[in-house]
């Protein structure tokens, strides 16, 4: 007999599968998503695509043209200053907790990422150094040991990860990823928290730069 997959486990599926489509590029900002297409693309019917485009809009991924269009968002500078300011907040803050609070295995955790995004970056594996970089910084913010800055950044999460996604100075991440690092297993909370406002704000500039062609404020 051919086992019949939940309606909730279809539209999260294809919610995943548009989500990631987006950040990696596959659908750019302004494309329009078309129930019946999707439909025929994923084999489902339009039920769990109308509800995967409106959990995208409520991501932040998607929005309404009007009642009968959606297409993917188009991000404007006020976006993404917004987001890296709250990334900033959390972020920094979640660095000085993680230079007080990180194990030995967690720090050995973050080791091997650094390792994979080294090889990610020698081969210029977009995709794989966007997971791996995304991976270290749950890491950090696991190693600060509080669920309430991890559920406050979740929501917007997806949508730094496309930001970031588009910035391609790799080298430069990951040289910053190393000194934060560095700063957190020295068990100094404030040079964990220099380090990581250096990186965000730098992260900040850089993708300004690369998504708008121009310098950030």
């Amino acid at each position: 007999m051919t086992k019949i997959e939940p309606l909730g486990a279809v539209r999260e599926r294809v919610t995943s599968e548009l989500r990631q489509q987006i950040i990696a590029g596959s659908l750019l900002p302004g494309d329009r998503l078309v129930e019946r297409e999707l439909a025929e693309r994923f084999g489902v019917s339009r039920v769990p695509v109308r509800e995967a485009i409106r959990s995208l809009v409520a991501e932040g991924f998607v929005h309404f043209e009007t009642p009968r269009r959606s297409v993917v968002r188009r991000l404007t500078p006020t976006d993404v200053k917004e987001l890296f300011e709250l990334r900033e907040a959390l972020e920094v803050y979640a660095a000085g907790l993680a230079a007080s609070r990180a194990t030995p295995e967690a720090l050995a955790e973050v080791r091997d990422l650094l390792d994979r995004a080294a090889a990610a970056t020698e081969a210029a594996d977009a995709e794989a150094i966007t997971d791996v970089n995304s991976r270290l910084h749950d890491r950090i913010m696991a190693m600060a040991g509080n669920s309430l800055l991890t559920e406050a950044l979740e929501p917007v999460a997806g949508r730094l990860r496309w930001m970031t996604r588009r910035n391609e100075e790799w080298p430069q991440l990951l040289v910053e990823h190393r000194e934060l690092y560095e700063a957190i297993a020295s068990g100094d909370p404030d040079r964990a928290r220099a380090h990581a406002l250096t990186h965000v704000r730098t992260n900040y500039r850089s993708t300004v730069r690369h998504l708008f062609g121009e310098e950030a404020p």
